[in-house]
């Protein structure tokens, strides 16, 4: 057994007490069962919150019940998930996700979940196409289930490559791995999913893919990255 490090990496503690300072409080997230969360977090990849929000309100107004969806031709489901990004391919995933948790557990609901431990649950969840670490990861934690995960989505893996916590290029599997261990164990769910969140805005807001702002980063002193880029600015100016 490895055995613990002798101090403990608070660098996780300090980004969350910054990002806190600098943006705030997160609005409280509406909970909602894990179907409808899961339905969300497969549609949500590469699309905008406010999109994916969007297009999951619709299908409830359109096909009434997710029963009516499951069963909708996948033309249908693709027209009314247009807005998303790939609508062919998570049309085509959604429906036969829904058909599958239908077959597998006789009725099309994830409840059942709750009585199961957190990483079955992930396992469970993983074996759906177009279902990874972030996914399920976004089913544990920001639905009712409410278990200990974090929920890496674009945003969290570059600003995370970014201040040098895991290699160039990590996954999101790798990646919540990393962040978990650096998380304090006293952190509730309801902690990580407030961290993701400020991550998230981060990267949406300042550590962006293409031109980071990083001279008002709160973080700078923190991130190579960020302070290496900022020192070969300084370099080029006074070189001119």
């Amino acid at each position: 057994m490895q055995a613990a490090p002798l101090f403990p990496d608070t660098r996780l503690v300090e980004i969350h007490r910054r990002l806190l300072a600098f943006y705030g409080q997160p609005p409280e997230r509406v909970v909602w069962d894990p179907l409808k969360q899961f339905i969300y977090s497969l549609l949500s990849s590469r699309t905008k919150t406010e999109v994916t929000y969007q297009v999951v309100q619709h299908l409830q107004t359109r096909f009434g019940t997710w029963e009516a969806l499951r069963d909708a031709p996948v033309p249908e489901i693709e027209e009314a998930i247009r807005a998303i990004t790939f609508p062919e391919r998570k049309a085509v995933q959604l429906k036969q996700a829904l058909e599958q948790i239908t077959q597998r557990c006789g009725t099309l609901s994830l409840d059942f979940l709750s009585s199961y431990r957190t990483e079955k649950i992930r396992a469970w969840l993983e074996q759906f196409d177009g279902v990874g670490a972030k996914t399920s990861g976004a089913v544990v934690n920001f639905s009712s289930l409410r278990r200990r995960a974090m929920c890496v989505d674009s945003h969290h893996l570059r600003v995370t490559q970014r201040l040098g916590f895991v290699r160039k290029g990590a996954d999101a599997h790798e990646t919540e791995q990393r962040l978990m261990e650096m998380a304090p164990t006293e952190w509730s769910p309801m902690m990580l999913d407030e961290h993701h969140v400020l991550i998230k805005t981060h990267g949406q807001r300042l550590c962006t893919h293409s031109q980071p702002r990083c001279a008002g980063c709160p973080l700078l002193d923190m991130c190579p990255t960020g302070a290496s880029g900022t020192s070969s600015a300084r370099r080029g100016k006074e070189a001119r």
